[in-house]
């Protein structure tokens, strides 16, 4: 009788251990899964990008100020500069001059570049009137709740921004303010995107 019951307790310690390994086992599986669904939080850098060099710039439809619009993707194949921009930003009026004459003016003819200013969260109005008084004739584009921006930088961060995009639709060159020695660099490294 005593071997009887010594076997019927080994085998129900047995068979709950084998229940508690089952269960670890499930129960990490199920953590593993919910881990891999849920998106990780994205921190930005030290001047508020969340894309980073190298990145697959996140695709986006964009309403130009003609009512066209844009799909980020569509542009593949051709070298892509975005520049994140408001009426209300002084350093942006200071930067669009110079997008205009040393980058516009020089590669608008050429069918392998495109250009695009996102004026974020303004009504069309403004836009057009902020194009106007700052002399640019590159296309603009709306960005209504900064919600394209956001998929770029923190929604909170400041712009100017510049986000240069190669023709495979990677990101290239990423700038924050307007920097004389950065813009310098961010023209030649269209050139010579252009020139591959």
């Amino acid at each position: 009788m005593k071997k009887l019951v010594l076997i019927i307790m080994g085998l129900s310690l047995i068979g709950v251990s084998c229940q508690t390994n089952g269960k670890k086992n499930g129960t990490e599986q199920v953590e593993s899964a919910i881990e891999n669904k849920v998106p990780k939080a994205v921190v930005p850098d030290s001047v508020g990008y969340i894309v980073r060099l190298g990145d697959e710039a996140p695709d986006f439809e964009m309403e130009l100020t003609d009512g066209q619009k844009v799909k980020l993707t569509d542009l593949r194949g051709k070298v892509v500069m975005l520049q994140f921009t408001a009426s209300w930003c002084g350093v942006c009026r200071k930067e669009m001059p110079f997008i205009e004459k040393d980058i516009w003016l020089k590669h608008k003819d050429n069918t392998d570049f495109a250009l695009y200013g996102i004026d974020r969260d303004e009504p069309l109005e403004t836009v057009n009137a902020f194009a106007e008084k700052t002399g640019v004739t590159y296309p603009m584009a709306l960005d209504p709740g900064a919600d394209i921006f956001a998929k770029y930088a923190d929604r909170e961060a400041g712009i100017t921004r510049n986000v240069l995009i190669d023709r495979s639709g990677k990101i290239v060159m990423l700038t924050r303010l307007y920097n004389e020695d950065e813009f310098a660099a961010l023209c030649k490294k269209i050139d010579q995107l252009l020139a591959q």
